[in-house]
C-alpha cells in the first residue's frame, strides 16, 4: 500500500500577493522579484495635483524641481504621490475620482501592480479645499487636553482615508526655544512633556483612522539660531536630550506612529538627514521604531545645495540613504538616476537599498495595497468605477460636515485663554451698549487660519476661488453673539504696514463706545507674505506694523479696552498688558474660532485654556522661555529683564478655586521608586469651570545645570460651584531623570521640590521630597508619565 500526503493547495497568487503568508514573507518575495530600478522606484514620490476635472492627476512643477515624465517613470512602480489634494483647488469628490484614476494607472503600469502611498499635510485639518480648518497645533497646546486632540485627530483621518489618502505629514513635534521662528504656530508648546501627550494623542488618533501619521521635524528644526527658519542649530548634546528629543521617544513608544520625517536643519554641523546616529542609532536601535523614515520636502537635495556635505546629487543619495532615510519626498531628484547610478558604480551597497525599499513595502503590505482585492476606489466612492462622470460626482463629498464643525468648535473653545480680566467679563449678552470693535483683524475671514490651512496654504494662489468653507469674522460672531448691542468697526491700521493714518478715526470711534474690543494679531502666510508662517521669521516680538500704536490709543481713550488676539505666536503688548481691561490669546483658532472668542466674551464658555508659550513682557528679551537655568532668569547684572508679563500655564477663569489640604505619603524614595502625593481642589466661585493642576520639578542640585522647573505632568479638572475633588499623584523618580555630562541618563539621589502650580508662576503647594540610594541610570524604557487620580468629595455650599 502506498501513503498517501496531503498537500495544501497551491496558490495561484504571487507570493507578495497572498494574505495568508506572513508580511515579512510576502516583502521578501517581493524583493527577490524586482529590478534595481523597480526597487529604487519605491523610495521616491513625485508632485501631483488632482483635476477638477476628474482626470488622472498631473505632476505639479516647482522652481525647486524638473519636469517629471509619468510615462517613463511609471513602468518601474512609484513609492508615493505627493499632496493630490492639497496642490490646487478640486472639489473633493472629484479630486477622489482623479487620485482613482491615478492608482489605477499607476497599479497597471508597473509588473507587480503596485500602487502608491498619497500623503497630504494635515496640521490643522486635512488640507484639502472644503475640508474643516481646525485649530492650528498651538491652540492644541492651549486646551492641555489630550483626548480631545485625540478626537480631533481621528475625524481628520477619517476624512483623509474616506478619499483615498494614506499618511499625513504631521504632527509637528517641535519644541519652541524662541518665539521669533516663523512656525511657533504649527508646533504645540515650548514644554517637551506638553508637547510629547498632545502630538501623541494626535498621532493615535490619526492611525486610528487608518492614516500614517509622520512625525517632523526630527530633530531641532525649532531651535535654530535668531528664530530664523533653516538656520543652522547651535545646540549641545544635553539640550538635545532633555528638550527636543523627548517628545518624539514618548511619540514613538506611545503612539504606534508608522513614518518620521527628518529636519532640515544641521546641528553642530551635522544635517539631520546624514545623521545615522540620529535616524538610525537612536530612532531605531534604541526606539525600536520600525516604520519609514521619509524626508522633508527637498531636504536630500539640500545636502549639497545648502549644507555642503556632499559634491553631488548622488553623494547626497548616498548620505541620506546610509543614515537611514526611505523615502525622498516631494518629488524625484536624488534617489532617481543619481541613485541608480551611486549603485551601480559600487557607491552604495545594494543592501541599503534593499534596507529602505523593506521598509517601504512592509508599510504598502500592512496598507493592504499589495493585497488581492485591493481597489482603487475609496469608501467615499464606494460603487463608482474609473469611467464615472465628474460632474455627477460634484459637491457629493463633504470634508466640512456638522460633527467636524461642532467638533471644531469645542476645540477653539477650551484654546482660547484669558490672560487678563479686571471684572469686565463676561460681558452680559442682553446689555444694550455700543461696541466698537477695531483693529486688522475685526472683519478678516482668515485672520482664524495658520499657514497651512488650505485657504491660505494654497488657496491664496487662486483668489477666484471661493473659501470652500464657512470663516465668519469677528464682527460676524459678535454681531451674532450681541443682538442687543450696536457694533461700530474700524480697521485703525493694517497686520503689518506702517501706515496710521487710520487711527485717528479709529479713536474717535472708540470714545464714543461704552467698549472697545481691539482685534489685533497676525496674517498667516508662507515665505514672508504673512507675519506668522513657515519662513515668516519676526525681528522682534512686537506686534505687527503700528498694531501697539492703534493699541496705545485706545488706552489713551478711557474707554475699556478687551485686547483679542488672533495671532499664530505670543506677542509683548507694552503698556497693554497691565492696563487692558481684558486680554484674550487666540492662537489661530479654526474655522470655529471667532465664535469661541465671542462665546468666551459672552460668558456662554467659561474660558479654560492655558499658555502653552510664555507672552513676554518685553519685544526683545528674546530667546526665552520658562524652561530657563537659573542665569537665564532676571538679574541685577543684565539690562534685559527676561520675565513673561504671562507664564507658561498661565490662564483665567470665570470662577475661583482653593487648593489645599496637600499630603505626602513618604517624604523619601529610593531612586527607582516613587512619591505619592494628594490635595483637594475646590470651585468656590458660583460658575462652573475647569481648573488645571499642573506639577512641576525643581531639582535644587544637580550634578549639571538643571532649568529652575520643568513640567513633569498636569490634569484638568472640571467642578460645578463649591464642588471638590480629590487629586493624588503618584510621581516615579523617573521623572526627575536627566542627561549627565557623558551623555547618559541618570536619577541622581538629593533633594527635589514638587510644586503643584497654576502656572509656571503661579505656585499653590509644594512637597519637599527626596531621593535615596545610588546614582540610577533609567534607559528608554523609563516612566514618562506622573499617575493622576481625581475622586469627587462631598460639595460645600
Amino acid at each position: 500500500m502506498t501513503a498517501t500526503v496531503a498537500t495544501e493547495p497551491q496558490s495561484p497568487l504571487p507570493a507578495w500577493n497572498d494574505p495568508r503568508l506572513g508580511t515579512e514573507a510576502r516583502v521578501d518575495a517581493l524583493l527577490g522579484a524586482m529590478t534595481l530600478r523597480e526597487k529604487i522606484a519605491q523610495l521616491f514620490g513625485i508632485w501631483v495635483g488632482a483635476s477638477d476635472e476628474g482626470a488622472e492627476v498631473a505632476p505639479h512643477q516647482h522652481d525647486m524641481e524638473e519636469a517629471v515624465d509619468l510615462d517613463t517613470l511609471l513602468p518601474d512602480g512609484l513609492g508615493q504621490l505627493t499632496r493630490p489634494f492639497g496642490t490646487v483647488p478640486v472639489d473633493p469628490a472629484v479630486g477622489a475620482l482623479s487620485l482613482l484614476r491615478t492608482q489605477r494607472r499607476i497599479a497597471a503600469a508597473n509588473r507587480f501592480g503596485i500602487p502608491a502611498v498619497a500623503h497630504e499635510e494635515c496640521l490643522a485639518g486635512f488640507a484639502a479645499w472644503g475640508a474643516t480648518a481646525y485649530p492650528v497645533p498651538l491652540s492644541w497646546g492651549a486646551t492641555f487636553h489630550p483626548g480631545l486632540i485625540r478626537e480631533m485627530a481621528a475625524a481628520i483621518g477619517r476624512d483623509m482615508r474616506a478619499v483615498g489618502v494614506h499618511q499625513g505629514l504631521a504632527p509637528v513635534l517641535d519644541v519652541v526655544r524662541d518665539a521669533r521662528w516663523g512656525r511657533v504656530e504649527e508646533t504645540i508648546g515650548e514644554d517637551p512633556y506638553l508637547v510629547g501627550t498632545l502630538a501623541t494623542a494626535y498621532v493615535q488618533g490619526l492611525e486610528s483612522a487608518g492614516i500614517v501619521a509622520t512625525l517632523k521635524h526630527f530633530a531641532g528644526y525649532s531651535a535654530s539660531r535668531a528664530g530664523r527658519n533653516l538656520a543652522p542649530v547651535g545646540m549641545g548634546r544635553r539640550e538635545l536630550a532633555d528638550v527636543i528629543l523627548p517628545p518624539f521617544e514618548m511619540a514613538v513608544r506611545e503612539s504606534g506612529v508608522r513614518s518620521v520625517m527628518h529636519a532640515y536643519t544641521d546641528t553642530d554641523g551635522v544635517p539631520s538627514a546624514a545623521d545615522a546616529d540620529l535616524l538610525t542609532g537612536l530612532l531605531r536601535d534604541t526606539w525600536g521604531f520600525t516604520g519609514t523614515v521619509v524626508a522633508d520636502y527637498f531636504g536630500i537635495a539640500f545636502l549639497k545645495t545648502l549644507h555642503g556635505v556632499a559634491g553631488t546629487f548622488g553623494e547626497a543619495a548616498a548620505a541620506a540613504l546610509t543614515a537611514g532615510v526611505d523615502v525622498e519626498l516631494p518629488t524625484v531628484k536624488t534617489f532617481g538616476a543619481p541613485l541608480l547610478e551611486a549603485v551601480e558604480k559600487g557607491e552604495v551597497t545594494l543592501d541599503l537599498v534593499d534596507r529602505a525599499v523593506r521598509r517601504v513595502l512592509t508599510q504598502k503590505v500592512e496598507l493592504g495595497l499589495l493585497d488581492p482585492g485591493w481597489s482603487p476606489v475609496p469608501a467615499a466612492l464606494e460603487g463608482v468605477g474609473p469611467a464615472a462622470d465628474p460632474e455627477t460626482l460634484r459637491g457629493t463629498i463633504d470634508l466640512d460636515p456638522a460633527a467636524n464643525r461642532e467638533l471644531a468648535a469645542r476645540v477653539a473653545e477650551r484654546a482660547v485663554v484669558l490672560l487678563r480680566n479686571d471684572g469686565i467679563l463676561p460681558l452680559d449678552p442682553g446689555t444694550p451698549r455700543r461696541i466698537a470693535l477695531i483693529g486688522p483683524n475685526a472683519d478678516s475671514p482668515t485672520a482664524v487660519l495658520g499657514c497651512y490651512s488650505f485657504p491660505v496654504h494654497v488657496g491664496g494662489q487662486h483668489p477666484d476661488v471661493p473659501l470652500g468653507i464657512g470663516l465668519p469674522t469677528l464682527r460676524d460672531a459678535l454681531w451674532a453673539e450681541f443682538p442687543d448691542a450696536e457694533l461700530v468697526t474700524a480697521t485703525g491700521c493694517g497686520v503689518d504696514d506702517p501706515d496710521a493714518s487710520g487711527i485717528a478715526g479709529a479713536v474717535a470711534l472708540a470714545r464714543g463706545a461704552d467698549l472697545v474690543i481691539a482685534a489685533l494679531g497676525d496674517r498667516a502666510g508662507l515665505f514672508g507674505r504673512g507675519t506668522s508662517g513657515e519662513g515668516c521669521d519676526a525681528e522682534s516680538l512686537a506686534l505687527p506694523g503700528v498694531q501697539q500704536q492703534l493699541l496705545d490709543a485706545l488706552l489713551d481713550t478711557g474707554t475699556p479696552v478687551v485686547t483679542t488676539l488672533l495671532a499664530g505666536r505670543p506677542y509683548a503688548l507694552g503698556r497693554a498688558a497691565g492696563e487692558s481691561a481684558a486680554i484674550l490669546q487666540a492662537f489661530f483658532p479654526g474655522e470655529a474660532g471667532t465664535a469661541a472668542v465671542a462665546s468666551v466674551l459672552s460668558g456662554r464658555t467659561n474660558p479654560s485654556g492655558r499658555l502653552p508659550v510664555s507672552v513676554p513682557r518685553h519685544r526683545g528679551a528674546q530667546p526665552s522661555t520658562y524652561l530657563a537655568a537659573r542665569l537665564g532668569q532676571a538679574s541685577e547684572v543684565s539690562s534685559i529683564d527676561p520675565t513673561p508679563a504671562y507664564g507658561f500655564g498661565h490662564g483665567l477663569t470665570y470662577t475661583t478655586f482653593a487648593w489645599t489640604d496637600l499630603t505626602v505619603a513618604d517624604e523619601s524614595a529610593p531612586t527607582d521608586g516613587a512619591f505619592t502625593l494628594a490635595l483637594t481642589v475646590r470651585n468656590t466661585g458660583a460658575r462652573a469651570g475647569t481648573e488645571l493642576v499642573q506639577l512641576y520639578l525643581h531639582d535644587p542640585v544637580a550634578s549639571v545645570v538643571q532649568p529652575v522647573q520643568r513640567l513633569i505632568g498636569y490634569h484638568r479638572l472640571d467642578l460645578a460651584p463649591g464642588e471638590s475633588s480629590r487629586l493624588q499623584v503618584t510621581v516615579p523618580a523617573d521623572l526627575a531623570s536627566f542627561t549627565g555630562r557623558d551623555g547618559v541618563r541618570r536619577v541622581e539621589p538629593g533633594e527635589l521640590e514638587l510644586r503643584l502650580s497654576a502656572s509656571s508662576t503661579d505656585p499653590r503647594l509644594t512637597a519637599r521630597v527626596t531621593l535615596t540610594g545610588p546614582v540610577r541610570t533609567p534607559d528608554h524604557t523609563r516612566h514618562l508619565h506622573a499617575a493622576f487620580a481625581s475622586r469627587p468629595t462631598e460639595a460645600t455650599a
